[in-house]
This record gives C-alpha cells, structure tokens and sequence, in this order.
C-alpha cells in the first residue's frame, strides 16, 4: 500500500524541524507493506524578507516585543527537540535568511529523488551549524553534501528556473488555507503542527485502514 504524505514547511521553522525528526520516528515503526511517499511543500514565513536576510537578533526581537522573549522561546523549542535527537545552535545563527531559494532547491532536490535528503541536510545546516541558507554558494555547498551537483545547482539558482514552480506550490498551501507550519498532509487526513511521533504514526495506519480494500463479500 501507498500513502502519499505532503509536509508543507519553511526551514527556518524550528517546529518543522522537530517535525521533521518526528515523522522520521513514525516512518521507522511502520509494519511491512505501508510505503509512504514524501513530499515537501514550500510555506515561506517571513515572504517580504529581503534577499539578504537581515541580522536574527533585530528580527526575533521585533517579532517577539524583545530579546529576553525571543531567548525565552528559543529555549522552549531546546527542551522540546531533545527526546527527538534535536540538536539547536542559536548562537551559531547570526541572521534570519529569505527561505525562498531553499524551497527552489527543494524544488530541484524532489526532481532528483533526493528531497528528503535535501529537507534533513538544510535543516541541520541552519538550526545545529548557524548556516546562512539564503546565501547560493552555501546552498550549493549543502547540496553537494546530499550528492547534487554543486556547479549544476549554483547555476540553476543564477537562473529563473523552478521560480514558477515554487510560486504554484506555495499558492496551493494558501488555497489550501494553510497558516501555520509544519503542516502534515496525510492522504487527505491533516495534522497541524510539530505533534508527537506516536500521533503521527497513528494516523498514517488510520489513513492505512480507511484505504485497504475491502474482502469480496
């Protein structure tokens, strides 16, 4: 049996991080015979950030009403990935980038069965590394990590493609009504938010029961 599951995410979501980890948890408890197929929707949190990101303490703050805040629920967000192996590096991260060419390398990453891989790689660079993924030649790099080609994707981002792409997809999450991420599509059945492994991993065998066939009468 195939169940489709589409992941709407941003990467610097610290949420979709732990929910990335957690569905990872909740795919390796799954009985033999239920596949899943993976997809990675783009959801861009800040879409107005300039291209250059700016600096992360003058972005939390302002988001939060103060640094104090902003730090306060950082720390939250520690103590929630340890038991998810969850590995937070906030003094590493020095600005808040623009995500969109992330998502653009997602785009390509899916194209060459490697969006899962790209997903994990991205998320690990900027949340454990401090990694600025707004900038082409770290993503690049990242890239060449998970085994694309590190020329091939710096010219496809000096480029216009997957522009488009991106764009259309991110439209679907909002016809969609998606205003919050990690957002879990799975076969139709929607969880909002970085649940638990254990939920996750109870509603793809729901969604698995609801879709098997059914014995001749």
């Amino acid at each position: 049996m195939h169940i489709q599951i589409s992941v709407t995410s941003d990467f610097i979501c610290p949420w979709c991080y732990i929910g990335e980890r957690r569905l990872a948890r909740a795919l390796e408890r799954l009985p033999t015979g239920i596949e899943v197929q993976l997809q990675w929707l783009p959801f861009e949190l800040n879409p107005d950030m300039p291209p250059e990101g700016m600096s992360r303490r003058t972005y939390l703050s302002r988001k939060f009403g103060s640094w104090e805040r902003a730090q306060a629920i950082q720390a939250r967000t520690v103590l929630a990935g340890r038991d998810d192996g969850v590995t937070f590096d906030y003094e590493a991260i020095k600005r808040t980038p623009n995500t969109f060419l992330a998502h653009r390398v997602s785009w390509l990453a899916q194209r060459e069965g490697k969006q899962r891989a790209w997903v994990d790689a991205a998320l690990q660079a900027y949340f454990a590394h401090g990694r600025d993924i707004g900038s082409p030649g770290v993503l690049a790099e990242i890239a060449a990590g998970i085994g694309l080609d590190r020329n091939a994707v710096a010219a496809f981002l000096s480029s216009d493609d997957g522009v488009e792409g991106v764009r259309a997809l991110e439209r679907i999450a909002l016809e969609l009504g998606v205003q919050g991420v990690p957002f879990f599509d799975i076969a139709g059945a929607a969880i909002v938010g970085a649940q638990p492994a254990e939920t996750i991993y109870q509603n793809i065998i729901e969604v698995a029961a609801r879709l098997a066939p059914r014995p001749a009468a």
